[in-house]
């Protein structure tokens, strides 16, 4: 089940993403958060923009959402998107399932163009984010510093309106 994220889910989701802090070059972050932090972004973000969990069996298996890409006005139809999941529903659809919610919801915002930054190598999420029509745009060298070595960015952009 796919639905909107709610501050209870703080929890599940902190203990989703710091997985990848601490294992991954997904995020740039270098320290485990609590939940309470996390319910601050989702708070922050959940107002404007969708913010969906995937659900089975009473756990959250994986979250998708849409962020403000610059802040100035004209900016105000183009998203960044973030998708991420349990270490164990990897391969299973569900990043394509909640994408694809995330994508009819932003869709029926009136959003123009949704951003996918990901940081490099990462076959899994470049994938994901092609197979739904996201087309590289442009790469940033070594902007980031994680596990004693720079990592690049890239960036995927799919016009939906």
């Amino acid at each position: 089940m796919i639905r909107q994220i709610n501050p209870t889910d703080a929890e599940a989701v902190v203990a989703i993403y710091n997985h990848y802090i601490i294992h991954s070059i997904a995020t740039f972050e270098l320290e485990p958060i609590d939940a309470q932090t996390m319910q601050q972004r989702i708070a922050s973000i959940g107002d404007k923009y969708p913010y969906l969990v995937y659900e089975e069996n009473n756990q959250i298996l994986g979250y998708a959402y849409a962020s403000e890409w610059k802040g100035r006005k004209a900016y105000s139809r183009t998203v960044e998107t973030s998708v991420y999941l349990h270490s164990e529903a990897k391969g299973k659809g569900i990043g394509t399932k909640l994408y694809t919610q995330l994508i009819e919801e932003l869709k029926s915002m009136n959003m123009h163009a949704l951003i996918g930054g990901i940081s490099l190598p990462n076959e899994a999420s470049v994938a994901l984010h092609e197979k739904f029509g996201f087309e590289k745009i442009g790469q940033f060298k070594e902007v980031g510093r994680k596990f004693d070595k720079w990592i690049d960015v890239g960036y995927w952009e799919l016009v939906i309106l």
